[in-house]
């Protein structure tokens, strides 16, 4: 089956990923559309409630994504100017983006061998200047956050995790994000579900969860519904200058019709990566990504290394699969070699693991719906050298 390229490159024979929308899906969009309210409403609140029920989080805030999300998140903790948060070098730019927009500084520490951040490196990357902690579950797998927790709590920090990859992962039954003090969770079109653009923070606070939901929505103290409910709908207080990191009816209610596939689209994705692992394993040069056997991997990602014995470079290897017509990736550049982290972020620790994997690892095509012949034709692209 030959899928239509997102860029129009019609040799493109396997596409690096691929929607996941149902008829359920668009019947739900229209569905909202046809509503009086597109903004702050029900739709949304359902959304919420849906997703603190799936992740057993007690409050649920949607927002417009998951940068909107951490920078929320980092405000509500009272993290600013002057003050340090450590991050990890390998990870999308929005991470440290939201450390930025808060006014702090983002301390880029090393990974460990699965790609996360590095509980080594945290340690040595502590000052004291040190307010917050921000490791990311990359690719799905989610870090050693109970050792992370405890790193945080022993130096008095705050923990925010970038759930971003990782709807549907879990640590002997608890859901990422729930584990520090708030969670942030991306609906971005290639995520695990997606609501176009989205983003969701959850949190067992009240007073968090209070403070985000008014500051998503310019600070003001009521929601849309509650203004007209009840009373005069312009009275209304504003406790500080907020934002306009509101989602909306029509997102909301795709998130809640992806939510209730995300168990579906998991397996899906579980599947294929189970696919490449067994047809790639022995592969010389070739690292393959291993599940873990006592967690939940929410195989966002399927990520290879390419060493020295196989033959070519990861470059050489790219450029010979979109030769052939397969879209490949690369998760990610270090935030290191970023102009703005080189001016405004720190490094106080070594990063010679993020470098290192940078030269090395290339992004397979992963996506719910892949089909075993379009995996067959990437195996053999890889094989076949």
């Amino acid at each position: 089956m030959i899928k239509k390229d997102a860029f129009g490159v019609k040799k493109i024979r396997v596409p690096f990923f691929q929607p996941y929308i149902t008829d359920d899906d668009k019947a739900s969009v229209k569905k909202a559309l046809d509503a009086t309210l597109l903004t702050d409403g029900p739709m949304l609140q359902q959304f919420e409630n849906r997703f603190t029920a799936f992740t057993k989080a007690k409050f649920g805030i949607g927002v417009s994504n998951a940068t909107s999300a951490l920078h929320l998140s980092l405000k509500a903790l009272g993290i600013g100017k002057g003050d340090e948060v450590i991050v990890p070098d390998m990870t999308f730019v929005a991470t440290a983006n939201s450390v930025l927009l808060s006014g702090a500084t983002p301390v880029l520490a090393d990974i460990d061998s699965n790609m996360n951040l590095s509980v080594e490196s945290i340690e040595n990357s502590i000052t004291k200047r040190t307010k917050a902690i921000l490791p990311v579950h990359f690719a799905g797998k989610a870090c050693a956050i109970k050792k992370i927790k405890n790193i945080a709590d022993s130096h008095g920090l705050a923990l925010i995790e970038d759930c971003a990859h990782a709807i549907g992962t879990r640590v002997n039954g608890k859901h990422v994000g729930t584990f520090g003090d708030v969670g942030c969770f991306s609906f971005y079109p290639t995520k695990n579900i997606t609501t176009l653009e989205g983003g969701m923070i959850i949190t067992q606070s009240q007073k968090i969860s209070e403070y985000v939901r008014s500051l998503r929505n310019h600070g003001i103290t009521k929601s849309l519904l509650q203004r007209y409910s009840k009373g005069n709908p312009w009275d209304y207080d504003v406790i500080e200058p907020g934002y306009n990191y509101r989602l909306d009816e029509v997102r909301s209610v795709l998130g809640t019709s992806q939510l209730k596939q995300v168990t579906k689209l998991n397996y899906m994705r579980k599947k294929a990566f189970e696919y490449y692992n067994q047809n790639m394993r022995n592969e010389k040069g070739i690292v393959v990504p291993e599940l873990p056997k006592h967690e939940e991997h929410a195989c966002h990602l399927y990520i290879i290394r390419v060493k020295k014995e196989y033959g070519l470079s990861r470059d050489h290897l790219f450029k010979k699969l979109l030769s052939i017509g397969i879209r490949t990736s690369v998760h990610y550049k270090p935030l290191h070699r970023f102009t703005v982290l080189k001016k405004r972020g720190k490094i106080i620790d070594s990063v010679k693991n993020a470098e290192s994997a940078y030269h090395q690892i290339i992004s397979l095509p992963m996506y719910p719906s892949i089909t075993k012949k379009e995996q067959d034709y990437v195996i053999e692209g890889i094989i076949n050298r």
